[in-house]
């Protein structure tokens, strides 16, 4: 990742996160769970509970010595305890410069070489084709597209399943 790398969150990460995810532009192509506005408190509370994760990766892609975006692998349960789940955010200032598809790529090799996982997926919202360029240029192959299956901002939305499957 010329430039950039993946490397755990801190709690010194704490105003880097609060300045670079407070952007309408991130938190439009995320569950409600990642607030806009993103404040200071939001980082600590993310900082907190990913610290306490014992099963799921959370990461920072970090630019310059700034965490300036996540990437996190969300391990399942049960019958579907060979897959997981990605998810990312970048800063718009380094949007188009291939740092999400470079760490969508390393933490997908690291996840399915370290891990007991046959299948990584990720479910985007279809009104975010930049999302889908970046799992095609990883590997990863469209599946579905679920009609409207999300509900955000009060619209309905199709969601577009993307898997990484070995």
């Amino acid at each position: 990742m010329a430039g950039a790398r993946l490397r755990p969150w801190r709690f010194s990460d704490a105003a880097a996160l609060a300045r670079h995810a407070n952007d309408e532009r991130i938190a439009r192509n995320l569950r409600d769970t990642f607030p806009f506005p993103y404040t200071a408190q939001d980082a600590e509370f993310f900082l907190s509970l990913v610290a306490d994760s014992p099963r799921d990766l959370f990461l920072a892609i970090e630019v310059g010595g700034e965490a300036v975006g996540g990437i996190g692998i969300h391990f399942k349960s049960d019958v579907r305890r060979r897959s997981a789940e990605i998810g990312y955010w970048l800063t718009p200032a380094c949007w188009g410069r291939g740092i999400a598809t470079a760490a969508v790529r390393t933490l997908s090799t690291y996840a399915l070489a370290n891990f007991d996982v046959c299948r990584l997926y990720a479910a985007i919202f279809a009104t975010n084709p930049a999302s889908g360029r970046v799992l095609e240029k990883a590997g990863y192959e469209l599946e579905a597209r679920l009609r409207r299956s999300i509900v955000k901002n009060g619209q309905m939305l199709d969601s577009l399943l993307y898997a990484l499957v070995v």
